[in-house]
């Protein structure tokens, strides 16, 4: 069988890449002829594990090509999918333009049948306007079929996800466009993978409300993290108790500035426009996001209690992306927090394994550091954004050798509070008492 992907940005990179895997052959489209030209060499212009080294095996072993040609893609496969961005319009609504755009282009280079996919995240009714686009824009009626697969790769683990996933679901009202995209993913029949064959509206739907739960999971247990610091309580216990329930479950219960990246704010604002349109208002969904807008003005608060204010005081920052093993610096929390301490009139000396230079073009204040102990020189605390590796295991007596003042703010909660202070460093994480000698 032979696919074409139309969009080659995370989604439909990760995507092409994994169906070449599988054995399939792949066509991936894209309109930037620059970034084209790069991908025909291997070189993929975003960071995720292991993702270079499958589209250069793609490359190699000839079932994973590249084109700016629409009518080359349109015309070789018999499956399309749409992976192209849907960024939110300023009410918060998902922009459609690109998705339709590219169902005009399909329609006007349609020769046969052919099952479109929608791979990018769009809302409940997408599907219809696409069939209308699609049906509107073709030179002689020709018969195809509308698929909704909906996809749920995590930045820094989409290749896993891809191969092993939870759930495959599938959107169609075609036996036909159903039986070929089972064809597609008969790979994963052998770690019996689940498939949810349904109609398009409730596979568009799945994803957001999918999105949703887990973005008000976190913040929900933000919301309990800061109820912990007033009543003394300890919020990694409060989630090991909750999560041992298997009712809750132990994933997105970690406390911490919040969430960010390409997904979870602007599907959980699609979701909040889209039941507004509908006269079906969405109150968890609205209060998850309300929830997180506060959490990043407490991490500031922290911040400045933990400094003595903020004017004039020096910060190093470690870690800039969103999450870890990934170089996406969308709605990330360091670069929100960085920004208002620079406001503030302090200075941020920062340092990302992966983001770094995109945040200094993102953020010209930031002072780029080598590593994390050149970004610790001189600074009146040391803030942990980014849960990376490489920042579990610091050396702290080089760090307070280095610092003004031995402080750590761990809005990640990713070191042992006793073990911290040990060190003689204030400790302050998120929903634990703060340990360690006052210093301020």
């Amino acid at each position: 069988m032979h696919i074409s992907v139309i969009g080659t940005g995370y989604v439909g990179l990760v995507t092409g890449a994994c169906f070449a895997e599988f054995g399939v052959n792949v066509t991936c489209m894209d309109n930037d002829a620059g970034r084209i030209e790069r991908l025909e060499k291997g070189d993929v212009p975003f960071y995720e594990p292991g993702i270079n080294e499958l589209v250069t095996k793609g490359i190699k072993e000839q079932r994973l090509s590249f084109t700016t040609d629409i009518e080359k893609a349109v015309d070789k496969a018999l499956v399309i999918f749409i992976a192209v961005g849907t960024p939110p319009r300023a009410d918060g609504s998902a922009d459609l333009s690109f998705v339709e755009e590219v169902g005009k282009g399909i329609a006007r280079h349609m020769t046969g049948y052919k099952a479109i996919v929608t791979k990018s995240t769009v809302p409940v009714g997408t599907g219809e306007r696409l069939r209308q686009v699609i049906t509107s824009h073709q030179k002689s009626s020709i018969r195809f079929d509308i698929v909704s697969n909906p996809e749920f790769l995590r930045e820094g683990s989409a290749i896993e996800d891809f191969m092993r996933p939870n759930r495959v679901v599938i959107g169609a009202d075609s036996d036909q466009a159903v039986a070929i995209m089972k064809d597609l993913y008969r790979p994963l029949y052998l770690i019996e993978t689940p498939i949810v064959v349904t109609d398009v509206p409730t596979a568009e739907l799945i994803k957001y409300a999918s999105n949703a739960f887990l973005a008000t999971k976190i913040s929900f247990i933000n919301e309990i993290a800061n109820l912990c610091e007033r009543v003394g309580a300890d919020v990694q216990m409060v989630a090991k108790g909750m999560g041992l329930d298997h009712r809750i479950g132990s994933k997105f219960l970690h406390a911490g500035p919040g969430f960010g990246g390409s997904c979870f704010p602007k599907d959980l604002a699609a979701l909040i426009q889209s039941g507004e349109r509908h006269g079906n208002p969405m109150q968890i969904a609205s209060a998850a996001s309300e929830v997180n807008e506060h959490q990043r003005k407490r991490m500031i608060e922290k911040i400045s209690e933990a400094a003595g204010g903020l004017k004039g005081k020096t910060f190093a920052m470690l870690g800039l992306s969103f999450k870890p093993n990934t170089n996406d610096l969308r709605e990330s929390p360091a670069l929100a927090i960085g920004k208002q301490l620079m406001a503030e009139g302090a200075t941020v000396r920062a340092y990302d394994p992966a983001a770094l230079d995109e945040a200094c073009r993102i953020l010209p204040g930031l002072q780029a550091c080598r590593d994390s102990y050149d970004a610790a020189e001189g600074a009146d605390a040391l803030i942990l954004m980014t849960e990376w590796n490489q920042f579990r295991t610091m050396d702290f007596e080089r760090l307070k050798g280095l610092m003004k003042k031995p402080v750590l703010l761990d809005l990640r909660n990713v070191y042992d509070s006793d073990r911290v202070a040990g060190h003689g460093f204030r400790h302050i994480s998120v929903g634990r008492p703060a340990r360690g000698p006052q210093v301020v």
